[in-house]
């Protein structure tokens, strides 16, 4: 033990010196007028800057010089950052296809970033992007990843030249966070994304086998005298609809209004409250449900803007899944039973909880030490029922509810970082109320080569019921260079419960896992880069502490010089192993059989106007006739620099699925079923671009799934299983169907119009799965039976306190 301490003190010692190979250095200019943004760097402003250029590869060739000479200029004064690129390149050759705001990946586009490391933590960054046909995106870079979420209000204009094309931008610094300092230095870097080329190029270079982004960036010294503003802007918004759901006992029609605003505020130069009031989500992408026959409950990714934008704070200890907060409300299929099992009719029942307000307050001061606090506010929650009578009564669905988040991050020098977290969700009367502590820390070598990783959890949840749980992990990990490689272990008790205002599927486990990967990132003979990885796990629970399974997943992705890509798939559990979760009661156990998986999936060259992508996988196990099928297929046909439309279809096919069917009431011995699933997931995406501001989406889902039981088996304590009679109408027959279009127009910095349509199977709609055996027939049915519609129209103004100043000034 006392060898274990003396090691983590030497490398807790060696954290403390910071050696790396130089950065480049840019000198900033300050001025006293500031340039028009009109993307042709003609202002005499310009000529006061001196242009950096020298940019490096980062993909396919690291170390090579661009293929085309770049010169950046940037100014600055004391309302924003100003920066000019002359872009040099064949005018002809230039890729300027029109995209949504943040939509520049994997796009025909040519583009220009810029990247600010206002706090020197080597860790957390602002970055904006204009691409050549003047279409922006915004990211904020942490350690937990970019968000791509986060808008901000800047200007940028670009053109085309006889030898390339020019980019000007101003951004506010509004849109940024920095300290107070008289003289100040900040991380700075310049990018280039060329698409014919596929070459990615940075003015700092950036080693893509050193790990890390915003650690290799560049400087930029002498910023003299910033004034953080006054950082108060407003989003009024306004909105209205009509909707309509067919029910079994008619149609529910609903007229929607609502009004609401966005406030940000800041509070310093370095912290923010951002505040929503009344929001309204209706038109936001419906999400991608399906028949889930697990356990556990379906994750589902967050779509709501105020619940993505600026939330890596909160999100760093990944005890937060936003999504908790304004969901279904928990009594909402109990008040459909309620309805069935009587003659009441459902006048209204809420199918989402209404937020009241919602409040982040965020940021990092000058000792680098990030703050987030985050509150919201729900409604209680009724569904309205109707008797023959006419007489109305209500159900509580969901209670009133308060859920809290308090972060402290402290950056530490060679990217370490220690973070503290706390969630607490309380709810009215005597409902359940929960709270979770969480404690990282995360501590690099001076050569950003190794790290160590520590967790701490402990939950505690009290009100009509009462436990504690907790959950460790410790890992150590070699994290840059062409090989890596982490050893890490896992601990959850039996009664951790983050759920209320985070998600853990399954607690009550013991893990151990290890990866080992090969990454050559320069070009090869055959190949502009490929990453073998291995990852291994062996995982028991904790209490009792009984082996659960053991299991691996390799791959090898492999991307050719023609930039077509096929990634080797292969994954798979170890031996006969114990399941603890299906059977839905405690202590009982599922022997399961072990299995085997192998895919290959690729892509063809997504510079061409017509793109795709395929895969292929199967599985088996020891137990005869229980073969798994996987067909996949892309296709993306760009027809113009506006209009591109995409098809992915998706087939699986499970021959011998064992899953919980019930539990005998009388016995208690849960009763397992041998099923045959199929399963289609099918999607079209259609977007036409009217301008970089303004564009036409839509998005259509059909999801099938079709599950037909072959046997039926009670399983005995030990977890094997015996024959048992055929129970007779347990098939399923389920569909999901729903198509968005929106219409945006941002016809102003910061304010948008936003037409929607929703469109989607009703909640009591049924498809004969005997009858519509095959999938044409099962799709031309969903299209017979009724569907919900809603239209809604929102109109959001920005409005912002430094602007009003500026010309309440001017009327003076």
């Amino acid at each position: 033990m006392r060898y274990q301490v003396a090691c983590l003190f030497v490398f807790l010692l060696a954290t403390i010196v910071t050696v790396g190979q130089p950065a480049k250095t840019m000198v900033a200019t300050k001025i006293s007028q500031p340039p028009r943004i009109d993307g042709k760097l003609q202002d005499p402003a310009w000529q006061q800057a001196t242009p950096v250029s020298g940019f490096i590869v980062n993909q396919p060739a690291y170390g090579q010089p661009a293929a085309q000479n770049s010169e950046i200029k940037l100014l600055y004064d004391d309302a924003a950052i100003y920066v000019g690129a002359f872009l040099h390149d064949d005018p002809a050759l230039i890729r300027k296809q029109l995209t949504p705001r943040d939509g520049e990946q994997r796009q025909d586009i040519d583009y220009f970033s810029i990247s600010f490391d206002t706090y020197n933590d080597k860790q957390n960054a602002f970055q904006f992007i204009v691409t050549a046909a003047n279409v922006q995106s915004d990211i904020r870079i942490s350690p937990t990843g970019s968000d791509y979420q986060w808008d901000a209000v800047w200007e940028s204009k670009t053109s085309i030249t006889e030898d390339g094309w020019m980019v000007e931008m101003k951004i506010p610094y509004m849109a940024l966070r920095f300290s107070r300092k008289e003289v100040q230095d900040w991380g700075i870097n310049f990018g280039r994304f060329t698409r014919r080329t596929n070459e990615s190029a940075y003015w700092n270079p950036v080693n893509p086998n050193v790990n890390g982004f915003v650690n290799q960036m560049g400087s930029l010294v002498g910023l003299e005298n910033l004034q953080p503003p006054v950082r108060l802007s407003f989003q009024p918004y306004v909105s209205a609809g009509y909707s309509v759901i067919p029910t079994r006992r008619g149609n529910q029609e609903t007229f929607l209004r609502n009004g609401g605003m966005d406030l940000k505020y800041g509070v310093n130069e370095s912290f923010t409250i951002d505040m929503t009031l009344v929001p309204d989500f209706g038109q936001v992408q419906s999400d991608n449900v399906i028949l889930n026959l697990s356990p556990f409950e379906q994750q589902f990714n967050e779509n709501r803007p105020f619940f993505t934008e600026g939330t890596e704070l909160f999100n760093k200890a990944g005890i937060f899944y936003s999504r908790r907060v304004g969901a279904m409300p928990g009594g909402y299929h109990r008040a459909r039973r309620l309805a069935a099992d009587s003659s009441y009719q459902i006048v209204s029942n809420p199918t989402a909880t209404q937020l009241y307000n919602a409040t982040k307050f965020s940021g990092r001061n000058r000792h680098k030490l990030g703050i987030g606090v985050f509150n919201a506010v729900t409604a209680p929650m009724h569904a309205v029922l109707r008797n023959d009578k006419g007489e109305e009564f209500e159900v509580e669905t969901e209670p009133l509810a308060n859920y809290n988040i308090v972060v402290l991050d402290q950056a530490l020098k060679n990217r370490s970082a220690i973070t503290f977290t706390n969630t607490n969700v309380m709810r009215a009367g005597n409902s359940r109320n929960a709270n979770v502590t969480a404690l990282d820390i995360v501590l690099y070598d001076n050569k950003n080569d190794y790290r160590i990783v520590t967790r701490g959890r402990f939950s505690q949840i009290w009100g009509n019921e009462k436990y504690n749980g907790y959950k460790s992990y410790v890992a150590f990990e070699k994290v840059s260079g062409r090989i890596t490689y982490s050893l890490n272990n896992t601990l959850e008790s039996d009664r951790f419960d983050p759920n209320d205002l985070g998600i853990l599927l399954a607690p009550n486990e013991v893990r151990t896992a290890a990866h080992v990967g090969y990454h050559q990132n320069t070009p090869t003979k055959n190949f502009n880069f490929y990453h073998i990885n291995l990852n291994v796990y062996q995982q028991s629970l904790y209490k009792p502490f009984v082996y659960q399974e053991s299991g691996y997943r390799a791959n090898a992705l492999f991307v050719f010089k023609n930039f077509w890509d096929v990634n080797i798939v292969s994954e798979g559990k170890i031996g006969w192993f114990n399941d603890y979760f299906e059977l839905r009661s405690p202590g009982k156990v599922l022997k399961r059989a072990p299995w085997q998986f192998v895919g290959i999936f690729g892509s063809s060259d997504s510079r061409k106007k017509l793109f795709g992508g395929w895969g292929f996988g199967f599985a088996e196990s020891p137990i005869p006739n229980d073969a798994f099928y996987l067909v996949e297929a892309s296709l993306r046909y760009r027809f113009n620099p506006r209009f591109s439309l995409s098809i992915n279809a998706n087939r699986e096919e499970d021959q011998g699925n064992f899953g919980w069917v019930t539990t005998n009431s009388a016995t208690g011995v849960p009763v397992i079923g041998k099923r045959h699933i199929t399963s289609y997931n099918n999607l079209v995406n259609a977007i036409y671009n009217f301008t970089p501001r303004m564009n036409l989406t839509m998005r259509a889902r059909h999801y099938w799934s079709k599950v037909h039981y072959l046997s039926f088996h009670d399983v005995q304590a030990d977890g094997h299983w015996t024959d048992r009679p055929f129970i007779n109408n347990a098939d399923r027959n389920f569909n999901v169907f729903n198509m968005d279009m929106f219409y945006t127009w941002d016809f102003r910095l910061g304010s948008r119009l936003i037409v929607a349509w929703k469109n989607a199977l009703g909640p009591d709609a049924a498809i004969n799965g005997i009858v519509n055996r095959n999938y044409s027939k099962n799709l031309n049915q969903v299209f017979q039976v009724p569907h919900s519609n809603e239209v809604t129209v929102k109109f959001i103004y920005f409005l912002d306190y430094q602007q009003l100043r500026r010309q309440k000034k001017a009327e003076g």
